[in-house]
Order: structure tokens, then C-alpha cells, then sequence
């Protein structure tokens, strides 16, 4: 839908290229299985929240999916014969920072979400909640890259206004005596998030996406594991019987739908690609409500709307700079 809207900008000044227009259809319907995957994590993070202590549980999802993305890479060496590692001293000290860095944002970040998920009430809608507070992080990104000297239009301040006014209705329209703690730690969730996502800007292309993402998800496991030996008392039985919710993190949402991301970028353009995952928000919502049964208030679900079309104008400026610029798309890995 979103490549059908502005499709009609981008092509109305300019000749119709139908090799571009089929490359992004078949990179947005990739995305946005991508998409659907993260989506529906929200609902089995919320599913074994009931079961699993929020560091187990992040422990256990984060190195199956450093697991599975090692599997990946091994694949990967043996079709190209390249060295999963680099063997340069620069090169790997760069690979043990960015991983470290990653690693430890991208606990805290997880940790608040599980933490938010276990922590809402029965009814609150809580997957559609977390998808949505969560996805702030895109309107966050172009804010807080200003105070490392990159410049934000109009679009990204009307983004801000929008989805605070969405966050009053989705949150604080009771007053802030009402306001669940979950969203509070989803809200802390969007802002680390934010800084994991300038953190990969930053070393994902010298290190490699899918090699990061692993280094990450390891140092995640390890951090989350040592926090749940020193706070929680697992019990196993539990997370025996939370094993669907954990592999489907661990392997849907950490391998297959990341897997899925660095292919379907191969074909639709950044700004094409960007808006077609924030689809995740809306299909977290969607699987509360059909999987669960969770459904929004009107208030709610208008306040998930102006979130999602913050969303949206937070990442317009890319089509009209990609426009001037002349940017082809990339592949991010």
C-alpha cells in the first residue's frame, strides 16, 4: 500500500521504470514478511511472559538466534570460501567493539520490552502497545542524530508533534496517575533501541550485518543469562512449556525474518523498504487482537494511528532526497 502511494510522487516528474517498480513490489512483499514475523514476536513475547523471567527468556531467545545466524554464516562460507572472521587487527577489533556495543544496547533495549510486556494488565492490548511504542524509535533516530551533527527537516518535527499527541491518546489520556508502567519501559525500550540502531549505522557495514547481528545476539545471551542468575529464579518446567514461544523468537524473528530483511533490500529502495517493516507495529497490533483477542479502545486505536502516521513522516524525506540525490538502493549487510 505504501509503495502504491508514493509510488505516484516519485513517478508523476519522471519516466516510468517498470524493471524498478517489479523490484520494489518484490522487495516490499519480502519486507513486509519480515515484517508480519516481528509483528506476530510481539504475541509470543507476550504468550511466555506469563512463564519465563524476562532475562531467562531474552537469554534463551538470544542465543538460539546467535545460533541460527551462526548456521547462516557457515552456509555462507562454505558457497563464497571466505573466512567468517576477519583475520586484520583493525578489522577484528572493530568486529569486537561493534558487536559489544550492540551487544549491550540491544540487551537493555529487549529487557525493557519483556520487562513492559510482563507488566501490563490482562486487557490493556499490550502486543499493540509495545509494537507501537516500540516503532517510535523511527521517529527518535532522525531527533537524537542531530546532536551528532546531522540535520532533521520540517517532516521530522511534525512527525514529533503527531506521535506525542498520539502518545497522549494511546497512553496518557487518563491522566499520568493511569499510565501503565509498561508503557513507560516500552518508551525506554524506543529511545535504547534508537541508539542500537545509530550504533549499527555506524558498524554495520564494516563489520557486516549478518556477522554483527550474531556478535550481538551473543553478547545479549551472555549479559541476559548472567542477569537472570543474579535476580531470577527460573523454573524450567516453564520454560519447557514456552519453547514455541522461544524458538519462534530465536529462530523466526532473529534468523528467518532478519534473513529476509537483507534480501528483500536487495530489490526495493531504502525509503520503499523503511516504510514497508514499520508494517510491524500494525501487524503486532493485528495479532493481539486475533491471536489473543486483545482489542483497542477507540481512544487506543486512534492513538496507534497518529503513532503509525508519525511513523510514516518520519521517513518521507528519504523519498525526496533518494529524488534529488539520485540514490540507488543498497544492500544492507
Amino acid at each position: 500500500m505504501e509503495y502504491a502511494i508514493i509510488s505516484c510522487i516519485l513517478f508523476a516528474e519522471e519516466e516510468f521504470d517498470f524493471m524498478k517498480f517489479l523490484n520494489n513490489v518484490k522487495g516490499s512483499a519480502i519486507l513486509a514478511l519480515a515484517a508480519l514475523i516481528w509483528g506476530l514476536a510481539f504475541v509470543a513475547q507476550a504468550q511466555a511472559a506469563d512463564l519465563v523471567p524476562p532475562f531467562a527468556f531474552n537469554s534463551i531467545r538470544s542465543f538460539i538466534g546467535a545460533a541460527f545466524l551462526m548456521g547462516l554464516l557457515l552456509i555462507r562460507k562454505a558457497k563464497n570460501k571466505k573466512p567468517i572472521f576477519p583475520t586484520e587487527k583493525a578489522k577484528v577489533k572493530e568486529m569486537l567493539v561493534g558487536g559489544i556495543l550492540c551487544g549491550i544496547l540491544l540487551t537493555v533495549s529487549v529487557n525493557f520490552q519483556q520487562f513492559g510486556l510482563s507488566v501490563y494488565p490482562d486487557g490493556s492490548a499490550s502486543e499493540a502497545r509495545a509494537g507501537f511504542i516500540t516503532a517510535l524509535y523511527v521517529v527518535l533516530v532522525p531527533v537524537v542524530s542531530m546532536f551528532f551533527g546531522k540535520k532533521s527537516g520540517i517532516a521530522v518535527w511534525i512527525a514529533v508533534a503527531v506521535a506525542t499527541c498520539g502518545i497522549y491518546l494511546l497512553s496518557l489520556s487518563g491522566g499520568l496517575h493511569n499510565i501503565y508502567l509498561g508503557d513507560i519501559l516500552m518508551l525506554g525500550c524506543a529511545l535504547t533501541f534508537t541508539f542500537h540502531i545509530l550504533v549499527i549505522d555506524r558498524f554495520g557495514e564494516p563489520v557486516g550485518g549478518m556477522l554483527l547481528s550474531m556478535l550481538q545476539f551473543l553478547i545479549g545471551g551472555i549479559l541476559s543469562g548472567l542477569l537472570s542468575l543474579c535476580f531470577e529464579a527460573v523454573v524450567w518446567e516453564n520454560v519447557l512449556a514456552a519453547a514455541p514461544q522461544l524458538l519462534y523468537m530465536g529462530i523466526m524473528s532473529s534468523g528467518v525474518a532478519y534473513t529476509l530483511q537483507i534480501y528483500g533490500q536487495r530489490y526495493a529502495a531504502p525509503p520503499v523498504a523503511s516504510l514497508t517493516m514499520s508494517l510491524e507495529s500494525v501487524f503486532a497490533a493485528l495479532g493481539g487482537w486475533i491471536i489473543s483477542g486483545n482489542t483497542l479502545t477507540p481512544r487506543e486505536f486512534g492513538g496507534c494511528a497518529l503513532v503509525f502516521v508519525a511513523i510514516v513522516l518520519a521517513q518521507l524525506p528519504q523519498f525526496f532526497w533518494e529524488k534529488k540525490e539520485g540514490k540507488q538502493s543498497s544492500v544492507v549487510q
